[in-house]
């Protein structure tokens, strides 16, 4: 072990020359995050939350298609804590993408990490948040990536833009939350509010004052570029008396599409058009959750205000909008399914046809044992979770620490093509002894270039929910969806190969299936994992390791200096 410390010290201190000289030779724009506890108050109390640069939501970032930044993060908090630059491909550089114990060991109390984020072919609207435990709750800000000088979006310019992150607040500590869930094994506590640019709005207690408010000029349009950093819920967001225009998701442009409505999963971002075409006045923009499960949900609306310039005399109460209800899956996969890519001659697409690589990943809520069945879930067990009967363990150091230095006993290859059991997935009434899954730090290995199938296959066990499954290091194509088992022999028949959307989070919809592709061809360490936090806590995750391929461009690049140490 001791020469393995000498080795790796010493490949870092011949790469920390090389990586200067490939990371930081260029004058590429650099910003300072530091990671603090600051007091915020909220719903009549006040608490330190996490937060970069004492600001929450955190600060914006902004970008050109094909730029690199840097960022330094100083971690002056009182935990661990991570960055991630959600829907960055990162191109050959896992090294900054950020979740803990998969690219990197956490910065520690004190330390610093200074991450490169190489932005390629994405352009509109992604966001950064923690990746470590359930900080990201309020340790997140939005990524705006303009086109290239000279370009122009692909749609009317806008009179002006603005960031929506609609976000969750607990009046607990976030920590304590995380720390209770994992000790006593059941499900989290609801968040007491949801949050519209960090401010629950007019319908909670001690909120009005502070409520976001968005002012616009009647006749003008505006673009919002609307991001879920829910951590435990799926939302639907409205503007009353308002429709808006579709026209992109996470960094890729979309054919435009009118909607009374929007479905947005956590991860999920969405660029929206809207034209203040009402009678001046004050109108309610509100979120509420979707939840497709059974589960115990937040039932709560967070508002902010749309108001219009001018003299005018508002109404004393803002009207509502018609938001879908809290159990509408019809709602939400329509608007999920309507998205398409844009696919013109400016913005083509390359949806793989010849699949070598073809995936069937079961998403699954389980069980596990506990001692004297003292835990809190469901008959005194355990609540896990997992892919393909898989339930994700985090190792003692990160897994792309262990795959570049031939560290082995990290983490195993046999991660399964596809699930070990058969059974009728969506079945009302299965056997209990499906319910409880292997545990292990299995990764699945894939050839460089590969061509990718994943049809996603939500399973009823303990309880069937909406996955939004996130994929670190690509886009993908969702080419096709349904409700019920997948038939292989039917569904494919289905699928949407001209113009199907390209995203980096998708929602499987509650007892249903989702089918993706993408091609391997980003060398490194890469996460994909549910974005509901629970349920990547409890091990609904697979990390993909691909391979190098041929030629110094299909290679991973060297680490930088100065990774944090595990």
């Amino acid at each position: 072990m001791l020469a393995m410390k000498i080795l790796i010290s010493l490949q870092l201190l011949g790469l920390t020359l090389l990586c200067v000289g490939i990371f930081h030779c260029q004058a590429w724009p650099r910003y300072t995050f530091v990671v603090e506890e600051t007091p915020y108050r909220r719903l009549c109390s006040k608490k330190n939350i996490l937060t970069v640069n004492g600001q929450f939501p955190g600060p914006t970032l902004y970008a050109r298609t094909g730029d690199t930044i840097i960022v330094d993060v100083y971690n002056k908090g009182n935990r661990n804590i991570t960055i991630h630059w959600h829907g960055v491909k990162q191109l050959r550089n896992p090294w900054s993408d950020g979740p803990a114990y998969i690219t990197q060991c956490p910065i520690q109390p004190g330390g610093s990490f200074t991450q490169t984020i190489m932005f390629s072919s994405e352009e509109g609207t992604l966001w950064w948040h923690a990746h470590s435990e359930w900080d990201r709750a309020t340790v997140h800000g939005a990524i705006v990536i303009y086109p290239n000088k000279g370009a122009t979006y692909p749609f009317p310019k806008p009179h002006a833009e603005f960031p929506i992150i609609l976000g969750e607040w607990w009046k607990e500590d976030i920590g304590q939350l995380y720390n209770e869930t994992i000790q006593n094994g059941g499900e989290p506590n609801v968040s007491s509010a949801f949050l519209i640019n960090g401010q629950p709005g007019d319908l909670y207690p001690c909120s009005k004052p502070d409520t976001f408010k968005l002012m616009v000029d009647y006749g003008k349009t505006y673009l919002l570029r609307l991001i879920n950093s829910a951590m435990q819920e799926i939302l639907f967001f409205s503007i009353a008396n308002h429709k808006v225009t579709v026209v992109g998701s996470d960094a890729s442009y979309t054919k435009p599409f009118s909607s009374d409505y929007v479905t947005i999963s956590p991860g999920q971002t969405i660029d929206l058009l809207f034209t203040a075409d009402q009678s001046p006045n004050h109108y309610y923009i509100a979120a509420k959750a979707y939840v497709g499960g059974a589960v115990v949900y937040d039932n709560t609306t967070t508002t902010a205000i749309l108001q219009y310039n001018g003299n005018y005399t508002s109404t004393s109460t803002p009207s509502l909008p018609n938001l879908p209800s809290h159990n509408d899956t019809k709602a939400s996969v329509h608007f999920t399914g309507s998205l398409r890519s844009l696919a013109d001659e400016n913005h083509p697409v390359d949806v793989p046809r010849k699949i070598t690589t073809p995936l069937f990943y079961t998403l699954s809520i389980n069980t596990l044992p506990c001692l004297n069945n003292s835990c809190a879930g469901p008959n005194g067990t355990r609540l896990a979770a997992s892919v393909n009967n898989i339930s994700f363990v985090d190792p003692s150091i990160d897994i792309l620490q262990a795959y570049y230095y031939h560290v082995n006993g990290v983490f195993g290859t046999r991660f399964p093509n596809f699930p070990p059991l058969l059974f009728n997935f969506t079945a009302q009434d299965l056997p209990l002894y499906l319910q409880t899954p292997k545990q292990g730090t299995e990764v699945k290995i894939l050839k460089y270039n590969a061509t990718v199938e994943i049809v996603f296959q939500g399973t009823n066990l303990v309880a069937g929910d909406d996955h939004p499954m996130h994929l670190h290091g690509f886009s993908f194509y969702v080419v096709g969806w349904g409700l019920g088992n997948f038939d292989e022999d039917k569904d494919p028949l289905t699928y949407n190969l001209v113009d199907p959307p390209l995203l980096n989070t998708i929602a499987i919809p509650v007892n249903g299936w989702t089918a993706i592709r993408f091609k391997a061809n980003n060398p490194g360490v890469w996460f994909m994992h549910c974005h509901l936090d629970r349920h990547m806590t409890w091990g609904m995750d697979v990390t993909f390791i691909v391979k190098n391929g041929k030629g110094p461009g299909a290679q991973i690049l060297p680490p930088p200096p100065g990774m944090p140490p595990c």
